[in-house]
């Protein structure tokens, strides 16, 4: 770590922003101290989405704006193999060297960018054009596509649109029934939590998915606990039941889909006694669960990342989806299908252009009109932008080898991707690697430049919340000298290529262009501006210039040329690896209250290390004592990819077959050595939820 600064300088008045963590994005207060040197958090009561409630991380994130923590300074790796502090100009020369060292050796597409899902939206747009106007390359992805790219491919295949939530959050208390799907808002967002409350109060009923029975688990009036990897199997059995028993919409299907006599039949294949073998969910529950949802006047499902992240997630999601349009509970107010976003701009992230496979506005990189529209406002020949280039984890089991240099904003893969071993010996084997963070991640440490960078409240830009509300964060606190903004990097190492305009540092003037270059696509933000955000408290997209922006779709019609829904014609199969005699468990991974994905920034607070300060493998009585294993025995899971080792944690709340892990952490404890890389052949989404492991005392 570099030499500790002064404490960063704040202004005196009180600033109005949003949480740097998960999705909800909550609204809170900034406070400087008495001395004037760092901010307090207070609530923001009027904010609709959390009013004023916040989690542990939430309150505690201005610890790591310390110096104490965080980088203030750049770091060049010398010829010794140390990191050692330099300038900002020896930095960028370093880093504007190593890029064009390699694209000159190997060609262009051996030049890779890897983003991140917290990015803000101007930074996800610049990192976009810089890839592909700066450096002219394909091969830029972002850490996004772990999240909810499986449920960002049903929403596009059914609805002609993907925003998380169709609908905002005020709208979930108000449903009759609502499904939770593989989610544990307990712990993962604790203040969405109030809704699932205000859900039962008003008399409606929740049914929670999950083969945990988690915090949130325990507030349903249903939980189902399927086998890990048999979600498909469990929505087409409901999907199954709502046919035999006569509960289809038939007008509503008439009327406002296409498809559903193929994924009817499909549906009729997966009888409640078969699925009740695949996913070990009685068909009592089955049959009580489609009495619920049917007999409510109306009804909601919502995911996350356990049945998303599967090597079948698209189709998994395609058939909940499937679910609310044969019930006609989709379209219509207090209905529908949506998707819990994770990363505090998950949404925005992917809209933008950081994405492989896509252009700002969440335009298709293969339309002609979409690459001439968006050239024409970047100033660029159309015939000069790269084709679509590797999804996430195909791009980082590149490195080394096609892929021979990374610049990296916002990500830390060696902790986060799965099969992180490998993925760390990738990142190992690059010629160059240039990381801009906030702390020295795992990864940041095994680079050859790192770029320390501002944080949530020492900058201004936008975030899109997972209900599709575009928001503004302020800029609460004067950063220290030695940090520069991302919007800074991405201007610096352009002019060193030879770009000397387009990539402004002004976040405000980058949202500018943005707008632009979003006008008539899918996510079209041209009718939204700073001003607005701040007077509305944000702004929900789709909203072309002079709109209101829309915070309910597809009431009138859904989003696809014809204006009728999809149904997806899916069939259950099984999980990319099941279990067999060597390796004889489920693992299943997710994360707890106290911690925020890798961990890299959470790690560095003490009261969230003091709630949760280290791994554990959660595991059922019975096979605590089959193991002969009490609570903290050292416990070894493996997998066909690596080995982890952490204290039991022993629990009835688990399925006997099935143990989870927590993914924060680095070290012998990285869940993430085990996990399985298979992919989703639609949205390239790793089957993080469920692998074939062994688990025995360490």
């Amino acid at each position: 770590m570099p030499t500790p600064e002064a404490a960063p300088a704040a202004t005196t008045a009180t600033t109005a922003t949003h949480c740097p963590y998960c999705a909800l994005q909550c609204g809170m207060l900034l406070r400087p101290t008495p001395d004037g040197t760092a901010v307090t958090v207070e609530e923001q009561a009027d904010f609709p989405v959390n009013r004023g409630a916040l989690c542990g991380k939430g309150r505690t994130a201005p610890a790591v704006l310390s110096s104490r923590v965080r980088l203030t300074e750049p770091l060049v790796r010398t010829p010794a193999g140390r990191l050692v502090p330099a300038t900002w100009e020896e930095a960028l020369d370093a880093v504007a060297a190593g890029l064009v060292r390699t694209a000159r050796a190997h060609g262009r597409d051996a030049v890779g960018v890897f983003g991140g899902g917290g990015l803000t939206n101007e930074k996800a747009y610049a990192l976009g054009k810089f890839a592909r106007v700066a450096l002219r390359t394909s091969q830029i992805d972002y850490n996004g596509r772990f999240c909810m790219s499986s449920a960002a491919a049903a929403h596009q295949r059914a609805f002609g649109l993907d925003r998380g939530l169709p609908f905002p959050l005020e709208d979930v208390p108000r449903t009759g029934c609502l499904i939770l799907v593989g989610s544990n808002l307990a712990e993962t967002m604790p203040p969405a939590l109030r809704h699932l409350t205000e859900l039962k109060a008003n008399g409606g009923t929740l049914i929670v998915v999950d083969p945990r029975r988690t915090r949130t688990a325990e507030q349903a009036d249903l939980h189902l606990a399927p086998r890990p990897g048999t979600d498909l199997a469990l929505a087409l059995g409901l999907l199954h039941l709502v046919v035999a028993e006569g509960r289809t919409d038939e007008e509503f299907i008439a009327a406002r889909t296409t498809g559903w006599e193929q994924a009817r039949a499909a549906a009729m294949a997966h009888w409640p006694e078969l699925v009740e073998r695949i996913t070990g969910v009685p068909v009592p529950r089955l049959r009580e669960a489609v009495g619920m949802f049917c007999d409510a006047p109306s009804a909601m499902v919502l995911t996350a990342r356990g049945p998303e992240q599967q090597s079948k997630g698209t189709d998994t999601v395609g058939a909940w989806i499937n679910l609310c349009l044969a019930t006609g509970r989709a379209g219509r107010p207090l209905s529908g299908y949506g998707c819990l976003t994770g990363q505090g701009n998950g949404q925005g992230g992917r809209e933008h252009g950081q994405k492989a496979d896509q252009l700002p506005g969440y335009r298709r990189l293969t339309d002609p009109a979409a690459r001439a529209h968006v050239a024409g406002v970047w100033g660029v020949d159309p015939e000069t932008l790269p084709g679509p280039g590797r999804s996430a984890y195909e791009l980082l089991d590149a490195l080394g080898t096609d892929v021979r240099a990374l610049l990296l904003m916002g990500s830390n893969p060696v902790v986060s991707a799965p099969r992180a071993a490998h993925v760390e010996e990738r990142v190992r084997a690059l010629d160059f690697l240039a990381v801009a963070d906030v702390v020295l991640s795992e990864t940041a440490a095994l680079a050859d430049v790192v770029l320390p960078v501002t944080q949530w409240a020492e900058e201004t830009g936008t975030t899109t919340s997972l209900e599709g509300r575009v928001l503004l964060r302020r800029r609460a606190l004067t950063p220290p000298s030695g940090v520069r903004s991302d919007l800074e990097v991405l201007h610096g190492l352009a002019a060193r290529l030879g770009v000397e305009k387009g990539f402004p540092t002004d976040p405000e003037e980058v949202f500018e262009e943005l707008r632009r270059a979003s006008a008539g696509g899918p996510a079209d933000y041209s009718g939204i501006s700073y001003a607005r955000v701040e007077a509305e408290q944000g702004v929900f997209w789709p909203c072309p210039e002079g709109s209101p922006g829309e915070p309910r779709l597809f009431l009138d019609r859904f989003a696809t040329d014809d204006g009728r829904a999809r149904f997806a014609p899916v069939s259950h199969r099984e999980a990319a690896e099941t279990p067999d005699a060597d390796y004889p468990l489920l693992l299943t991974t997710g994360r707890v209250v106290a911690q925020y994905q890798s961990g890299a920034q959470t790690r560095r607070v003490p009261e969230l290390n003091a709630a949760a300060p280290g791994p554990f493998v959660e595991l059922h009585p019975r096979l605590a004592a089959r193991l002969g294993v009490d609570d903290g025995t050292p416990l070894a899971v493996t997998s066909r990819r690596g080995r982890a080792v952490a204290p039991a944690r022993v629990t009835d709340t688990i399925r006997a077959d099935t143990v989870f892990m927590p993914f924060h952490w680095p070290g012998e404890g990285r869940a993430n050595s085990l996990t399985n890389p298979a992919l989703d052949p639609v949205s390239r989404m790793p089957e993080f939820k469920v692998c074939a492991v062994r688990v025995e005392p360490a």
